[in-house]
């Protein structure tokens, strides 16, 4: 049976005063594979709500290169997560994901909800599919994480407790999550980028049902993708929680799996934080 030494110290530490340390770990020691998953579905989330979709069409950064749109996100968050978001190089991230994004107009409610994603959609997918499920600790973290990355990108009326903060995760998606054209392209260049990481193109059709199998209905609706077959959701959400089961008898990682140390497909030689992100032309389209 896999040790819980990593978890016995979370448990020992207090959530709103330690967040930083707990999200650290459950991001970096307990489960690297499932929040990096579970934030790129938070993405893809955002892409159902046609404001947000539609701005990520406007700027044509999906057709130029979803690899370079993934790569940035990746990073600049990912800088934060490792180095803490007061470090040095976690100003530094937040100080360019609020120039991007002051490029743009994007309205305090789209802002509020992305980040509800980063927050709740860890969870989830942990709850889900993870070799144990996250403890109170860890899900109160995640939630003071965020919201302290939220004041510091200037995001208002934040609410000020996780379940109010869920609520409003909820209603927005009810009251936006709607197909539009703009929505469907950026979801179809995620999909293929997602697919294009195991699969050579002319296999493309038969990875898309499972990538569909990962999405629920609201979301395949808002996409206009087709629902998969109940068989298939089962047996992809099986081998999820097989894994899962075996990741139980394994001993506990050692080492930290940190996202920025391998060379991202972007940037085979390294990177500038100061770098990432859309080019001035590109937010110059998004804002026509």
């Amino acid at each position: 049976m896999r040790r819980r030494t990593i978890l016995d110290h979370i448990l020992s530490l207090e959530p709103e005063r330690d967040h930083q340390e707990i999200v650290y770990l459950v991001t970096f020691r307990e489960f690297p594979f499932d929040i990096t998953r579970s934030l790129e579905f938070a993405l893809f989330r955002t892409f159902a709500a046609p404001n947000i979709g539609g701005l990520l069409d406007r700027t044509g950064e999906f057709a130029r290169g979803a690899q370079k749109r993934y790569d940035d996100t990746d990073l600049i968050l990912s800088e934060m997560l490792e180095h803490g978001y007061d470090s040095e190089r976690g100003r530094a991230a937040i100080r360019r994901l609020n120039q991007i994004h002051g490029r743009f107009q994007i309205s305090n409610e789209d802002f509020l909800y992305v980040l509800s994603t980063f927050t709740f959609e860890p969870i989830r997918w942990v709850d889900r599919f993870g070799w144990r499920p996250m403890v109170e600790q860890e899900k109160l973290a995640q939630y003071y994480y965020w919201r302290q990355v939220g004041r510091r990108m200037n995001i208002k009326d934040i609410p000020e407790s996780i379940d109010t903060f869920e609520r409003y995760n909820i209603d927005y998606e009810r009251e936006h999550f709607v197909y539009s054209e703009a929505n469907q392209r950026i979801a179809i260049a995620t999909r293929d980028l997602f697919l294009g990481w195991v699969l050579p193109r002319s296999l493309y059709g038969f990875g898309e049902p499972v990538i569909y199998a990962m999405l629920d209905d609201p979301l395949l609706e808002a996409f206009g993708f087709p629902k998969p077959p109940l068989r298939l959701r089962q047996f992809v959400h099986g081998l999820l929680r097989a894994r899962a089961k075996l990741l139980r008898l394994l001993p506990e990682r050692k080492r930290p799996k940190l996202r920025t140390g391998p060379r991202k497909p972007t940037y085979p030689k390294g990177y500038r934080i100061e770098d990432l992100g859309p080019s001035l032309e590109d937010a110059k389209h998004g804002n026509d």
